[in-house]
């Protein structure tokens, strides 16, 4: 609860933060909203690539018990340091929060479910736990967060995060005896035979001829592209696709060496669902970004004679997520018993058609705005209102989705390019808020919307050639066990 707590109150004030004006009475780092968006994009794509390496290390050297410690640590660290006014600390906080999420995030959830044995009935109960946390730290982040920044100052929003943390991390160090089975440091005896090391497949990718020529070309067309046709930030984007091209690599490498036809159409899929992870986060994700800045600069935020700050709008996503979390799980359910359609990728391409479907309402806003000099705040409501159902269809799928595709052998490498996938999301979210500094905040809403529901629609229209492909990989599923562990899926893919 602590650590989202900490991740959303600094998600609901960084762009504010460095928008704001140096001259204002909350006086910020006076950035443009391009530049804020830029490093908004950067700051959460690494978040979630952080994971990668923060799952290697637990997995091969410290085990989720000490990397969830040293990870909250790390936290605590970052969100101290950035209560400090200067620029220097700004950077530095930012760096010790990617590296402490890195750690903390993908190895939590594994140590939830190492709390029982196979078969456990409590199991998904603990997960329901889990989840009701994980969605209170984030609501609660945003009101209060939001309410400290702009009565008390940005500094002291941040502060506030790095206290939370600190009672997160007294938990869980007064709670150590009761995690003396769970979390360990691996063993020969732990360690599992199956997958395979990021070494291993490295290795067998630089000895394959024709895997070397595809990386080559990729790597020059990632050099070649910043180099000829970007103004700023040609270092980063250089090594962003240069990263690009090692996970183009990889995929190649896995495909060649996986045996069976089944195995090989299951992974075709499994990189569609990939896709659709990266085209629904970089688009729900401008909450953060440019509806949070959209909020701040050109929406209506009196009620009562009361000025809602806008970190607080923030909240409305996770609060959604309790009320209607439940029901969403029991409606597919439903859905099922019915036989009508309800496969992973029908629901991951509803949910990207509701959530893109939520941007129609920032429409309206930005017309309102246009017509008025103002928009009203409800749009924001309804349209965090839709962004939340479709999560609630696509975000608890897609992992559990991967995880029933996924070869064995690759299993631990395709989690990790699940989070990859997800952080490549957040910069298009960041790249696309880029653009609205000049091509206008209507035309980016509209685009968002038009091309979501497009592509979920042509994800839709594939879907019987995609089923043939999985080869009955979702047949003979108990619906409540669906219904059961909808909770835990989403506790584990936020």
């Amino acid at each position: 609860m602590w650590e989202r707590f900490s991740y959303y109150g600094m998600r609901a004030i960084l762009t504010l933060y460095m928008v704001a004006k140096t001259t204002d009475l909350n006086p910020g780092l006076g950035w443009t909203q391009g530049e804020a968006l830029a490093l908004y994009g950067w700051y959460t794509m690494l978040v979630y690539v952080a994971s990668i390496p923060g799952g290697i290390i637990a997995d091969k050297l410290l085990g989720q018990k000490k990397s969830v410690m040293y990870g909250g640590w790390l936290l605590v660290a970052g969100h101290g340091i950035l209560s400090i006014e200067q620029d220097w600390a700004f950077f530095a906080g930012l760096f010790l929060i990617i590296l402490g999420v890195g750690l903390l995030k993908p190895n939590i959830s594994t140590m939830v479910g190492g709390l029982y044995e196979p078969g456990d009935e409590r199991r998904d109960k603990g997960f329901s736990i889990f989840y009701i946390g994980i969605n209170l730290g984030a609501a609660a982040a945003s009101l209060i967060v939001g309410l400290v920044a702009a009565k008390y100052g940005w500094h002291y929003g941040f502060g506030l995060a790095a206290i939370g943390m600190i009672l997160g991390q007294l938990v869980f160090l007064f709670g150590q005896k009761f995690l003396t089975e769970v979390g360990n440091k691996p063993t020969h005896e732990t360690e599992s035979s199956e997958d395979v090391s990021i070494g291993e497949i490295f290795s067998t990718m630089v000895n394959t001829k024709k895997t070397v020529v595809v990386l080559a070309l990729c790597a020059l067309v990632s050099v070649l592209i910043p180099q000829l046709f970007m103004e700023k930030e040609v270092i980063q984007y250089t090594v962003f696709f240069l990263f690009l091209s090692i996970v183009v690599g990889f995929m190649m490498t896995v495909f060649n060496d996986l045996e069976t036809k089944i195995e090989k159409d299951r992974f075709i899929v499994l990189l569609l669902s990939f896709l659709i992870v990266i085209v629904f986060w970089g688009a729900f994700e401008q909450a953060g970004g440019l509806m949070n800045i959209y909020t701040e600069q050109k929406t209506n935020r009196f009620i009562g004679g009361w000025q809602v700050p806008s970190a607080i709008m923030q909240s409305f996503n996770p609060l959604y997520i309790i009320i209607f979390g439940v029901p969403v799980a029991n409606f597919w359910l439903w859905w099922k018993h019915r036989n009508k359609e309800s496969s992973s990728i029908f629901k991951m391409a509803t949910g990207v058609i509701i959530m893109g479907l939520g941007f129609v309402f920032m429409i309206f806003a930005s017309r309102q705005y246009e017509a008025s000099g103002e928009s009203a705040l409800y749009w924001l409501a309804f349209a965090y209102l839709f962004h939340t159902l479709g999560e609630l269809c696509a975000s608890p799928v897609a992992l559990s989705f991967i995880t029933k595709l996924a070869p064995v052998k690759y299993g631990a490498l395709m989690m990790g390019v699940y989070f990859a996938a997800t952080g490549l999301g957040n910069k298009v979210a960041g790249i696309i808020g880029e653009s609205a500094e000049s091509a206008g905040e209507l035309q980016i809403f509209t685009g968002i919307t038009i091309f979501c529901v497009i592509f979920g629609l042509l994800v839709i229209a594939m879907l019987k050639p995609l089923k043939r492909l999985i080869h009955g990989a979702e047949d003979n599923e108990r619906e409540i066990a669906h219904g059961e562990n909808h909770s835990r899926e989403t506790a584990e893919a936020n």
